[in-house]
């Protein structure tokens, strides 16, 4: 309890009850105020018979200074506690002495109500200098005011001491990591590791977190991390075989590999606890550090849903990250923003920052403005706890008190682990070029486990003998794993899908067969009429009226299908069916350009309602959130859902296609790579509106060529649809085929409210997906291909022109190629007849680079060429009016 105007009242009833009768307080009050009494008739102040008034024996000004002391502690003590296993002294806070608060040493003797939790001042300076001032730093002030009650009541209890068999595990961990990284320098002199070494409590710690969060309920635990210890992980966390790791270093692999570093690997494991088995996972990581967050924490909201988790309480999500990186990247600050958003909360995450207090060869002074690195976390109010690491008991005491705040309050919370480098950068790296001081202090460092040791051998826990045993023992286990690998000189052999992903296939789009992505029309029309129907008293927006009564003309057959009608009904469809839909995007709900409407408010009340949550007993969930102003975080967090969800349909929309580049670490690393690299597939789709409408030069492009650019070996699906129902058969397909891929999807702007720009509902209770869209024109003289909204301003000029010799084409699937496809749509012409690829982006951009270098001039027999707008660095003019010119004369030239 805090000392406050509502205590200090409290203080003065207790008083009152001591004087009219002491039997009837408990006995440590008894205690104070008999000795309060004591210390007033030693002091002289009053005759014996006289009972001294409330305020005067209690001396309320005495105990406000104590608490102002104690404040002091609990806010600032993380300044001088003991932190830094360097040993380097760090300046104590002037607040942090008596006379700061008008005390003097001769008030250590007197005494203090029990709410201080010490009989004395000076009991109590003890204590707090024990807890504020060791080898932890507390950081808790900007906590919300009941969280932090909960944790000083916890901070400054007396701490339980682990178990000795915990201890004894503990310093086996912190040896065996030791032992691991010498092992690997000395059989694979010069090789890149990025060593744990100086931070190896970082192995038992993450042990640990697994047992301890079994305790609190958690059956799935996964870690993301870069790549500093990582094999140290990998070895003695995930427990990936010593021999599948040495294979990796003696570069033992299959035919046809690609792949990636050894320390960028991902692996899984189960792990036995006392409270039952907890499957853990590393995921895959590139070298962009920090950007692996958020896909970590999409993997455990999937895994939470996957058991109906809607308290968040079966997957923990542990970040491992760097001291520089955690302040330094911006996604950071947009993964904490996550934490407590309806759609993408987990129930708090473990933070751990392995502090090297170096951050390659830049200080910390030259990397934060911050006083730490861990300052970004307090946006979220996470509490934050500095470890010096080499304190193993006073670890693990911090880490029951993180998890139990993230089971209890479902929050984030920091562990910032501090340690150093042992070595540079990297194994080649030579340190003390930049930080000769630093290294100088690290080369007299003992390894932690020796430390620890001697801890333990001290209170008779572990012996000499013993220690030496378990040292024979591990390295007997590497050598015989090594001396294996060479001996048996075969190439690593890497799991195939399993789990949940059993049945879905990678590798060449060809192989798989085409889905029937058809639904029935009695089903369609029954599924509009729930999508236009509201509960009773709801009262619908005004202006939502015509929109909902469209939306039942479709269903009665009155009105074609537009696109947000025809996207509803894929959503709907496979709903039913038993796959689970989710969308999240920038204003997703009621979309960017005012047509999607998922969400329906009650004009009077502003209650929400969702029709696609409400269409038949038993359906799959259908999530749509609005996300925040990201586009990093978001993304890399709907990729994360993707790989623990194969079965349903996980789109992510941007608000306009432009803002994807944003992400663009997201599709260079992830999503276009992933698959060759770490062999995860995923079947993320990306809604990106694209199209130049004279909006300028930012809501114009969702450079199109770029995506065309790292399609490679199947690894992406890249479409540009024309119709709704092509839209509602793509959708349905990238479910319904067992293939999975990432498909991104340029999708409309104004053609969204175009007249043409629709569907009869015949279109989707039959046929499929057409990746070319074919057009017989006898006669033709010229044949125009083209992809997307471009086609209906063709459409509308050859109208104009009445230029019934042309032939316009839809190229619907960019990639994979649609060869047999649109090889057949272009048998329907003579060779002679020229192929024109018509696109509005300008000729460096779009997809005509992609088809040029494809196809060279000639394009299945036919003469082929372009026509598009000049080259520009820029994707769009800036002018309305600039706009339409260039686009009417980029019509123009296509039917010349």
């Amino acid at each position: 309890m805090e000392l406050t105007l509502e205590s200090q009242g409290y203080l003065e009833s207790l008083y009152r009850a001591y004087l009219e009768d002491p039997l009837s307080l408990p006995e440590d009050w008894r205690r104070y105020f008999s000795a309060l009494t004591l210390e007033d008739l030693e002091d002289g102040r009053r005759e014996r018979q006289a009972a001294p008034l409330p305020g005067e024996a209690l001396d309320l000004g005495f105990l406000l200074k104590v608490e102002a002391l104690r404040q002091a502690y609990r806010e600032l003590g993380h300044l001088a506690a003991r932190i830094d296993p360097l040993g380097r002294e760090r300046p104590r806070p002037k607040a942090l002495s008596l006379e700061a608060h008008g005390l003097s040493p001769e008030d250590l003797k007197r005494p203090l109500p029990p709410l201080f939790g010490a009989p004395t001042l000076g009991a109590l300076l003890e204590r707090l200098e024990a807890t504020y001032l060791g080898p932890v730093g507390f950081e808790v002030a900007h906590v919300e005011p009941e969280e932090r009650a909960w944790l000083l009541s916890r901070i400054e209890a007396p701490w339980p001491k682990p178990a000795p068999e915990v201890r004894r595990r503990v310093l086996r961990s912190l040896l065996q990591a030791s032992l691991f990284e010498a092992f690997l320098q000395r059989k694979y002199l010069g090789a890149k590791t990025f060593s744990v070494e100086g931070l190896e409590s970082l192995i038992p710690l993450l042990q640990e977190a697994v047992q301890e969060a079994a305790r609190f309920g958690v059956r799935e635990v996964v870690l993301g991390m870069a790549h500093r210890g990582r094999l140290n992980v990998l070895a003695h966390v995930v427990e990936k075989p010593f021999e599948a790791i040495f294979r990796e270093f003696e570069e033992l692999f299959p035919e046809g590999y690609v792949g990636d570093v050894k320390y960028h690997l991902g692996h899984s494991t189960d792990v036995e606890t006392p409270w039952g088995p907890v499957h853990v996972s590393l995921n895959f990581n590139p070298s962009h550090l920090e950007f692996v967050n958020p896909v970590a924490l999409g993997r455990v909201r999937a895994k939470q849903d996957r058991f109906g988790d809607r308290e968040r309480k079966r997957g923990l999500a542990v970040l491992v990250h760097g001291d520089a990186a955690f302040i330094g990247e911006g996604i950071v600050q947009e993964t904490l923003n996550l934490s407590q958003l309806p759609g993408y909360r987990v129930g708090g995450t473990l933070h751990v920052v392995a502090n090297n207090q170096l951050g390659f060869t830049t200080l910390p002074s030259e990397y934060t403005s911050s006083r730490y690195p861990t300052d970004v976390a307090k946006m979220v109010g996470a509490p934050i706890f500095h470890v010096n690491a080499e304190a193993l008991d006073e670890l693990l005491f911090v880490l029951a008190l993180a998890l139990e705040y993230r089971s209890r309050y479902g929050k984030d919370v920091v562990i910032d682990l501090v340690g150093y480098r042992r070595r540079g950068h990297n194994e080649t790296d030579e340190p003390t070029f930049t930080q000769p001081g630093m290294y100088a202090l690290i080369a007299k460092k003992p390894e932690p486990w020796r430390v620890y040791a001697e801890r333990l051998e001290a209170e008779g826990l572990v012996s000499e003998e013993e220690l030496k045993a378990w040292q024979e023992a591990y390295l007997e286990r590497l050598e015989s794993e090594f001396a294996r690998v060479k001996a048996e000189a075969t190439p690593v052999v890497y799991s195939t899908l399993g789990g949940v992903w059993q049945g879905y296939v990678g590798g060449p789009d060809h192989l798989v067969p085409e889905a029937d992505t058809a639904f029935p029309k009695e089903g369609l029309k029954n599924l509009l009429v729930r999508l236009s129907s509201v509960p009773e008293g709801f009262q619908v927006h005004p202006k939502l009226k015509r929109f909902l009564e469209a939306r039942r003309e479709m269903a009665e057959e009155k009105r074609p299908v537009d696109w947000a009608t025809a996207e509803a009904l894929a959503f709907a469809t496979l709903a039913v069916e038993g796959h689970r839909v989710r969308l999240t995007g920038q204003d997703a709900l009621r979309g960017t350009f005012t047509q999607r409407h998922a969400a329906l408010y009650d004009y009077r009340t502003g209650e929400r309602y969702i029709p696609l949550q409400h269409l038949a007993e038993g359906q799959a969930e259908v999530e749509i959130h609005n996300s925040p102003l990201s586009e990093a975080g978001v993304l890399g967090f709907e990729y994360g859902y993707s790989l623990d969800y194969p079965e349903g349909l996980v789109l992510w929309e941007a608000q306009f296609g432009d803002f994807v580049n944003v992400a663009q670490v997201y599709i260079d690393q992830f999503l276009a790579s992933a698959e060759v690299k770490w062999n995860r597939l995923s079947g993320l789709v990306l809604l990106l509106p694209h199209g130049l409408e004279g909006q300028g030069p930012e809501h114009s492009s969702a450079r199109l060529e770029r995506f065309l650019q790292l399609a490679a070996k199947d690894n992406l699906q890249v479409a540009y649809p024309t119709t709704p129902a092509q839209f509602f058969h793509l959708l349905r397909r990238q479910v319904k085929r067992k293939i999975r891929k990432p498909l991104v999807v340029m999708t409309p702007k104004s053609l969204l409210r175009h007249p043409e720009v629709v569907s009869a509902l015949e279109e989707l209770a039959e046929g499929r997906f057409q990746k070319v869209i074919p057009e017989r024109v006898k006669g033709a003289r010229k044949v125009l291909l083209t992809s997307g909204k471009v086609y209906y301003d063709l459409l509308q000029k050859r109208k104009e022109l009445q230029a019934e010799d042309v032939a316009i084409l839809r190229l619907e699937l960019l990639y994979p190629f649609p060869e047999a496809e649109l090889q057949e749509a272009l048998g329907a012409y003579p060779k002679k007849v020229p192929v024109v690829f018509v696109q509005e982006e300008p000729v460096n951009q779009g997809a005509w680079w992609y088809l040029s270098a494809r196809f060279c001039g000639e394009i299945y027999g036919h003469p082929f060429s372009v026509v598009a707008r000049p080259e520009s660095p820029s994707p769009a003019v800036g002018s309305s009016k600039v706009h339409k010119l260039e686009q009417e004369e980029l019509l123009e030239e296509a039917f010349r």
